[in-house]
């Protein structure tokens, strides 16, 4: 080879490197800062859970918890409470009350001058990450760290570890104890294990230090200590506590739900050392599904926030709720069981990180489906508190679920178990909630109530309900006298998830069924509901021939739901992206703002924003190719919300579009749901 031809073949060796090579190192280096950045994510304090709680009824804190579990913890944020964790909030009593302000609090003795430790002369560092809590507290002799965790639905394990940092021996008496807020709890003892029995509730609660047998218990019926005293320490050397907390539903049904504990201390570590894993595989897994649009820091904080608020509203299978799922916000006292279209919208996004909880989101609402096909509104643990609700349905949304769902795993045998189901639901509003019998559906009622047929759309009170009445159709049917169009654009998409569905499981004759009725109700709703002089979608009264011309966020349910034609779409996007309709500071809230009766401070669904019809109609967007549009909504949705962005802060129920000011509930979990979607949804 001629010096020539070798220098030309290096030189198109280094052009390769330049082109090729280059590029390919730096999604390398990429794909490690992503990592780092996902390490970060896992270790940051996105929820605030400071705050000792004054009282049982203290709103003020927010509580950390893990595996279903129905009793959270938080940080002690008060002088008088150190050295624990706050708590529990308890679940397991009415809808949710501190039974402490710290149930475990850590008090130490020195031997030799027999001074008890103050708490004060320590610094602390507090940690929040989404496998569990940790805090470090640092004094000039010693060093005490304390990690809380869950190791089932039923146990907090609360690992404190005490290390002499001096250069001399120290003798430690050491204490764990705690007070109770409530009269109707009461506290026993079965051996060394703390019992703790409610006047109003079934759960048994039980504290004990595992691994421990040196230790005196004294207690009365509200207060206790347990005592451990003479610890040497060397210099250098630990000493290591493991507490047990638990909450059990006794139920025949569930094997009496025994308390699962770990073996020995190095199996407490390896569960330890698993939900840790388990959360950094979760978020990176979820980060790998984001938009390049949002691969920053900041919304990698707030992917883990949103996974972090669905955890803490998650509950295990009690009482009379069979299936796990999601409640609404654990911190507000009325949401407290599980609502049928959040549970919809729940196991979309969970379906993106936690399958089998996304399939029993779902199985938990149908449990209580009727013969007729009817789906009660919300469902409650312990219906001596609040009866479920079967005064009204939600809308359907449940194949849009559970279709996604099977997008994720392809379990034929969840479509076998739900198809049935979901059919029979479908079904219902056709023979329930179609006054006219036209193919055309109303939201409506079984008790007469106008109330609750506002209920059964989701939007309660929504202005284009202002006039309605309520019609008979039969026994226990009420429809409103006007027909709906989002309702029936979830109709048309729950068509044709179906329709797939039938076609997986060769259902040929269900498939012409339901792609013949889809031809006729796309046609229906683009005639009926839309008015081209605005460009927009609205009900109509119940004949069909008159619109209700309030601009509301259900008009653009139709471009989510894939049934606007094009020159529709358009006219819809326009309105959308009109600074004086939805286009606002924080957009795409549920009231056009140049509507008379718009109301954003507080109005429910007479302005706010709402994240779910705001992921709708983002979706809707990128439905018909309206990408940058949907993109430049979705940053706004993100970067105007107040707090979102921010460490500590909780996502809201819905938002003021004018400001941005977070409202109503705190730690809402179809808020988070829809962030989750909005970023990762392609």
């Amino acid at each position: 080879m001629s010096p020539s031809q070798k220098r030309s073949q290096l030189s198109f060796f280094f052009i390769w490197v330049l082109l090729v090579a280059f590029p390919v190192l730096q999604k390398v280096q990429c794909q490690d800062f992503s990592r780092h950045l996902i390490d970060s994510a896992v270790s940051l304090n996105v929820l605030d859970y400071s705050g000792t709680p004054a009282s049982k009824d203290d709103r003020r804190p927010l509580a950390f918890s893990d595996q279903g579990a129905w009793f959270a913890y938080g940080f002690p944020d008060t002088p008088d409470y150190q050295a624990g964790f706050t708590g529990p909030y308890i679940m397991t009593e009415g809808n949710g009350v501190w039974c402490s302000p710290m149930l475990g609090q850590l008090n130490l003795k020195n031997e030799e001058n027999e001074n008890w430790l103050n708490w004060n002369d320590f610094s602390v560092r507090q940690t929040a990450k989404l496998s569990h809590l940790e805090q470090l507290y640092q004094g000039e002799e010693l060093i005490v760290n304390q990690k809380l965790f869950y190791s089932s639905e039923q146990t907090a394990l609360i690992i404190t570890d005490i290390v002499n940092t001096s250069d001399k021996e120290i003798s430690l008496t050491i204490s764990f104890s705690g007070e109770l807020y409530l009269q109707s709890l009461h506290l026993s003892s079965q051996g060394k294990k703390l019992l703790l029995r409610s006047e109003q509730s079934v759960a048994l609660g039980h504290i004990q230090l595992l691994f421990e047998k040196d230790y005196d218990l004294m207690y009365t019926d509200s207060s206790y200590k347990m005592l451990v005293e003479h610890i040497q320490l060397a210099p250098s050397e630990n000493k290591e506590f493991i507490m047990a907390n638990s909450f059990v539903f006794p139920d025949a049904n569930r094997n009496s739900n025994p308390v699962t504990l770990a073996a020995s201390p190095e199996e407490v570590k390896r569960v330890f050392d698993l939900r840790k894993d388990e959360k950094e595989a979760l978020l990176t897994k979820l980060q790998g599904q984001m938009d390049e649009e949002w691969q920053l820091p900041a919304h990698i904080s707030l992917l883990a926030k949103t996974v972090l608020t669905m955890q803490n509203n998650w509950r295990s299978a009690a009482g009379a709720l069979n299936y796990p799922g999601l409640f609404p916000s654990y911190h507000y006292e009325w949401f407290h069981g599980f609502w049928a279209w959040d549970s919809w919208k729940h196991a979309v996004a969970l379906s993106f990180y936690d399958i089998e909880l996304a399939k029993d989101q779902v199985r938990a609402m149908y449990d209580f489906q009727e013969s007729n096909g009817f789906i009660p509104d919300c469902v409650y643990r312990d219906t001596t508190i609040e009866a479920h609700n079967y005064r009204n349905t939600k809308p359907p949304l449940s194949a849009w679920a559970v279709w996604t769902i099977f997008q994720q795993d392809r379990d034929m045998e969840f479509i076998k178990e739900m198809y049935p189901m979901i059919l029979k639901q479908h079904d219902w509003w056709y023979s329930h909630r179609d006054y006219d019998a036209d193919g055309i559906c109303e939201y409506g009622s079984t008790d007469a109530s106008l109330i609750a047929a506002k209920w059964e759309s989701g939007m309660d009170n929504a202005v284009r309900f202002d006039n309605s009445r309520i019609l008979n159709n039969f026994t226990s049917a009420f429809s409103l006298d006007q027909e709906s169009v989002d309702l029936n654009a979830y109709l048309y998409a729950e068509k044709r998830y179906l329709s797939h569905m039938a076609k997986s499981l060769s259902d040929q004759a269900m498939v012409q069924r339901l792609e013949k009725e889809s031809r006729q109700l796309k046609l229906m709703i683009q005639n009926q509901f839309y008015d081209p002089g605005t460009g927009w979608f609205y009900d109509t009264n119940i004949n069909g021939d008159s619109l209700i011309m309030d601009m509301g966020c259900e008009g653009w349910i139709p471009l989510w739901a894939k049934v606007a034609s094009r020159e529709q779409s358009i006219e819809v996007m326009r309105n959308m992206m009109d600074h004086n309709k939805f286009n606002t500071y924080m957009p795409l809230q549920t009231l056009a703002a140049d509507h008379p009766k718009f109301k954003p401070n507080r109005g429910y669904w007479r302005g706010p924003v709402w994240l779910d019809q705001s992921y709708f109609g983002i979706r809707g967007l990128k439905n018909y190719g309206y990408t940058k549009e949907a993109n430049l909504l979705s940053n706004k949705l993100m970067q105007h919300a107040s707090g979102l962005m921010e460490k500590g802060v909780s996502i809201r129920e819905n938002y003021q579009p004018i400001t941005g000011e977070g409202m109503e509930s705190r730690n809402f979990s179809w808020s988070a749901a829809h962030y989750l979607l909005l970023l990762i949804d392609k």
